[in-house]
């Protein structure tokens, strides 16, 4: 199992329903060192941007999921983010979609 930390739409229960087959049971925690940017994307998703600042932090949940539950993700997610893993305020290590750089 891996973490899925998310900040945005992915926290909707109905995308949840829509993008996993079911609802994820999450914790809420904080992405250290990065700001959360709203309507980024196309004008209208949000996206956080690493600051390297500790006192920085995105509020958002993280949820353990499955390695199919992070491929169901990154085709919900399109090419617009990539997913990278970062730590967490709880300790945790987290897969995190961030700006596609590529």
């Amino acid at each position: 199992m891996a973490y899925l930390f998310t900040y945005g739409t992915l926290q909707d229960l109905q995308v949840q329903q829509y993008v996993f087959g079911r609802i994820l049971n999450g914790q809420p925690d904080f992405l250290l060192g990065f700001k959360k940017m709203e309507n980024a994307v196309y004008g209208r998703y949000s996206l956080v941007i690493q600051t390297g600042k500790i006192e920085d932090k995105v509020e958002g949940k993280v949820y353990e999921v499955s390695e199919i539950d992070l491929n169901k993700a990154d085709i919900y997610e399109t090419s617009a983010y990539s997913r990278k893993i970062f730590p967490l305020e709880s300790g945790l290590k987290a897969w995190v979609y961030v700006e596609n750089s590529k």
